[in-house]
């Protein structure tokens, strides 16, 4: 980004789209990566990555075991945060924001779309519960493939997606001698219009 006080787009998901085309077109080994953000029931906060796999004018959307740690943690305070990193290009992007379920009808059309593997992977794995051995693992998913033998997969009822609607959104630019560029836009809720500063490196 140049050092202007002029934003190339005034829309945050506009410039967010631009951003994730170009690391998308940049060779990056997964463009898509995000640190998710979550806090628990007594104010631990736990960070992991996760993959993007949808982002529109609504917000970003992942897919996760509800039953997992991040699920849990979700259902139970929805407040959250991502970052995406893509140091090849010295960007940043933060989003602050509250996680919604996505509809069932979203998710049923995302489960369809991935692979086989993935689709029993995702009956099979009592994601963040100990496991006593891999064998354990391979057993419960011999199971489930035994069980869905030559028929379609269906999306698991503990399995879906979460859309973070943002409250906020902050843009970084790597500058020289830790002169960064940073622009942020904030509002308090989605029915209002976002509000737009820039910020000290």
């Amino acid at each position: 980004m140049p050092d202007t006080d002029v934003l190339p787009y005034d829309d945050p998901f506009d410039w967010f789209e631009a951003w994730y085309e170009r690391a998308q077109h940049a060779g990056l080994l997964e463009p898509t990566a995000m640190s998710l953000a979550t806090v628990d029931a007594g104010g631990q906060p736990a960070v992991r990555i996760v993959l993007l796999k949808q982002v529109d004018r609504k917000g970003f959307v992942f897919y996760t075991n509800f039953e997992s740690r991040k699920g849990r943690a979700l259902l139970a305070e929805p407040k959250c945060g991502l970052n995406f990193y893509w140091p090849q290009l010295g960007q940043q992007v933060r989003v602050e924001g509250v996680a919604h379920r996505v509809s069932p009808q979203e998710a049923d059309a995302y489960f369809a779309s991935r692979a086989r593997g993935s689709q029993l992977g995702a009956w099979a794995s009592q994601q963040s519960r100990p496991l006593a051995s891999r064998a354990d693992l391979e057993e419960a998913l011999a199971e489930v493939e035994a069980r869905f033998q030559g028929q379609e997969v269906p999306r698991p009822p503990h399995w879906s997606g979460m859309r973070v609607v943002p409250t906020r959104i902050e843009f970084w630019q790597a500058g020289e001698s830790r002169l960064h560029d940073r622009w942020e836009f904030v509002r308090p809720t989605p029915e209002v219009p976002f509000e737009r500063h820039r910020l000290f490196p």
